[in-house]
């Protein structure tokens, strides 16, 4: 069998704009506004590096699903997904310590949940975020 090492780059810029904002910019894709989050004299309604982090986690799951449903022929008619990360001091530092990730997938009629279960459970071990983060994450999905 042929193994081929696969590496992937990702680049993104960041540029202060004003305050404790700034903007995060990614070639051939739309510029988003940052900042600190008000728990840290930041900004309301703007996303933080905070929400960025949890929100990768969240992503990277329903991608991921969605890949190996694909593949495994599982017939679903949404997916929805809620995540909550914990922030704590941790030895002197502040570190996401867990991450909650709960997804709800609707079936079609007919489909198996058990398979269902068993391919978000697989997507999740195989979430290439989660697995490059140090926080615990958890998978609580509800299925129907």
């Amino acid at each position: 069998m042929d193994v081929r090492s696969k590496v992937y780059l990702y680049q993104t810029s960041v540029k202060w704009t004003e305050q404790r904002k700034g903007t995060i910019s990614c070639a051939g894709k739309p510029d988003v506004q940052v900042a600190t989050p008000p728990e840290f004299k930041g900004h309301e309604n703007i996303w933080s590096p905070e929400d960025l982090f949890v929100a990768s986690a969240n992503v990277c799951l329903m991608t991921t699903f969605l890949a190996v449903a694909e593949r495994a022929g599982l017939a679903f008619t949404s997916y929805e997904s809620t995540a909550e990360g914990r922030l704590e001091i941790v030895e002197g530092k502040f570190q996401f310590t867990a991450i909650t990730i709960r997804p709800s997938i609707t079936l079609k009629p007919g489909s198996d949940a058990a398979k269902a279960k068993e391919l978000i459970e697989k997507a999740e071990h195989n979430c290439l975020i989660s697995n490059s983060m140090k926080a615990a994450v958890t998978l609580e999905a509800t299925i129907g």
